[in-house]
């Protein structure tokens, strides 16, 4: 569990970031989570966007995302979700 500095850190870094990945019509699909946890592996903190045409609410979207093992919630804003997961292999943010 990420505690609430940890999460600012993140939340700050991940201010400049575009988002990765699209979730629309066809709300969140096998397929998008397993992209989502190979980005999360290389990157460690990613956007996603949630577009308006999506049926799913944002908040069971983030949701789903933390129930995978490892993924942490950064932050819900706008149509936006904010998620990290600690890299196995390419560690690039340390944590405060």
């Amino acid at each position: 569990m990420l505690t609430g500095k940890q999460k600012r850190f993140l939340r700050s870094k991940a201010n400049q970031l575009q988002p990765l990945f699209q979730i629309g019509k066809n709300g969140l699909t096998t397929a998008i989570i397993v992209q989502v946890e190979e980005a999360l592996e290389a990157r460690e903190l990613i956007k996603v966007s949630i577009l308006q045409n999506c049926d799913e609410d944002k908040h069971e979207i983030a949701e789903k995302f933390t129930e995978q093992e490892g993924i942490e919630l950064v932050q819900v804003i706008g149509n936006s979700i904010v998620l990290y997961k600690e890299s196995v292999e390419k560690k690039r943010i340390e944590l405060p």
